[in-house]
């Protein structure tokens, strides 16, 4: 799916508006996720915290009536790009949340679909699934050697 820049514009402006309420003013931390909320039918985003209230809101004309089943799939790569470039230019550095915390796609019963981003300090090591690849095989085969000997 190819987003004008219309409606890039909207996802940043949602973003920013969503995360004006957590700029820094002092030395107070909130304790909270954020939640995109894309819905294919309406074209939404809304974006929420932890206790689901209503950070922003917006809709994108690209998303109204979207028809395949692989919405989610194709929304997450975007919303994760903007994040991303709000990363980037230190945006998410001047917020009062406490770190770590995260970007999470959620779908229409506020499920997690995905992680977008996680920030947190920069010597925190993020799991990965390619990290973690195998590694039930690995302590299978451990416990299985152990339990031999």
């Amino acid at each position: 799916m190819e987003l004008s820049e219309q409606s890039r514009a909207a996802i940043a402006a949602a973003l920013q508006e969503a995360l004006c309420r957590y700029a820094t003013g002092g030395e107070e931390s909130v304790v909270t996720d954020i939640h995109l909320q894309p819905n294919s039918d309406s074209g939404e985003l809304v974006i929420y915290d932890d206790d689901d209230h209503e950070l922003s809101r917006t809709i994108i004309n690209e998303w109204v009536e979207y028809e395949s089943d692989d919405f989610y799939a194709v929304v997450e790569p975007i919303l994760r790009k903007e994040i991303e470039s709000l990363k980037e230019t230190g945006r998410l550095d001047k917020l009062c949340l406490m770190k770590p915390y995260s970007f999470v796609l959620v779908d229409d019963e506020k499920e997690t679909v995905a992680e977008l981003q996680i920030i947190d300090e920069d010597d925190t090591l993020l799991l990965s699934g390619d990290l973690l690849k195998g590694l039930d095989e690995e302590l299978d085969a451990f416990l299985k050697d152990l339990l031999e000997r």
